[in-house]
């Protein structure tokens, strides 16, 4: 185990972002028959990542699709998944929720991402809507052989998830079904950007945020996340980590995110190290655990979070006498 938190480059965290996630804001220029008005409309469409690059599903009707044929620049921000009691714990604690932001020659931004990527906008002919749309049916059908024959471990997890909680794919199936209905897009990447939870901006390489062709484990990013944070024993097991690993005593503990290294943890623990628990403050701090070797799918995070959980008892016991 270890929980060292620049384990994850910038990189990483944007590949995780884009690959677990499959709705963004897209922002284009307003434009009529004179050209481009230099107004920004917004609204929020569907992706996925393909060959390293995000195809945009744009339902028919949506102004995007005459705002693009007049200027191709455009902006797409795309949120980390925030499930289940996690939302609302972030913004009390005023921590913005990461996000991905996939720009053109536009920059101007709603909200604060977490990422942004510069590049162009181009709607795909019929043949290559095609190539697209059947790439999704292989990672639907993938994914849900995935589940079917997924171990005891993964399946109680993911049936804890609220019923919210859908995977990316299982909302991507929706967009197969009304495939007519919508137009499909390319999004050229120019530049990449990641803006954390206080608005540092750290410039990354296009060509280092390519998602994997085929991820078997950030799909299931947010049931892994509100599965874990639905169950209480998973969550005294979370604040454990947090003594064995970081020597800290929390009181509450929640999973913040899961990726193929490992998984960060947000926890209530004191401002303070004293002795005395009368006048005692606690505040919400990140943690970042990392496993011994890569996850590479949700059925090898699993085993190991459960290895690690075994770990951590072992070591209790071991000085506990408990035993």
């Amino acid at each position: 185990m270890s929980t060292k938190k620049l384990a994850l480059t910038f990189a990483d965290r944007c590949r995780n972002i884009l690959a677990a996630n499959w709705q963004a804001h897209l922002n284009t220029i307003k434009a009529d028959a004179k050209g481009s008005k230099n107004d920004i409309y917004s609204s929020k469409v569907h992706y996925m990542i393909m060959r390293g690059k995000p195809y945009l599903w744009v339902q028919e009707g949506d102004m995007h699709n005459m705002n693009t044929i007049i200027d191709e620049r455009a902006s797409l921000s795309v949120s980390s998944i925030i499930p289940g009691p996690l939302m609302g714990l972030i913004r009390s604690v005023k921590k913005f929720p990461p996000r991905v932001a996939l720009a053109g020659d536009i920059r101007l931004l709603n909200f604060p991402p977490r990422v942004a990527l510069a590049g162009d906008i181009r709607l795909l002919n019929d043949d290559k809507v095609q190539v697209v749309t059947e790439s999704l049916a292989e990672s639907v059908v993938t994914e849900h052989e995935t589940v079917d024959q997924a171990s005891y471990a993964v399946s109680a997890i993911l049936s804890s998830a609220t019923t919210s909680c859908r995977s990316r794919i299982e909302n991507l199936h929706c967009i197969l079904k009304e495939s007519s209905n919508y137009n499909v897009y390319k999004f050229n990447i120019r530049s990449c950007t990641h803006v954390d939870g206080s608005g540092g901006t750290h410039d990354v390489e296009p060509n280092e945020v390519k998602a994997p062709e085929a991820d078997l484990l950030m799909p299931f990013f947010e049931q892994l996340v509100d599965g874990i944070n639905q169950s209480q024993i998973r969550r005294r097991a979370l604040m454990l980590f947090c003594l064995e690993y970081c020597n800290v005593t929390a009181r509450d503990a929640l999973l913040l995110s899961v990726d193929h290294n490992g998984f960060d943890v947000l926890a209530k623990v004191p401002e303070t190290v004293n002795n005395s628990t009368s006048n005692q403050q606690y505040h919400w701090k990140e943690f970042r655990f990392n496993f011994k070797e890569q996850a590479h799918d949700v059925e090898a995070f699993c085993r190991m979070l459960v290895e690690l959980e075994e770990e951590a008892l072992e070591r209790v016991k071991s000085y506990s006498g408990l035993g």
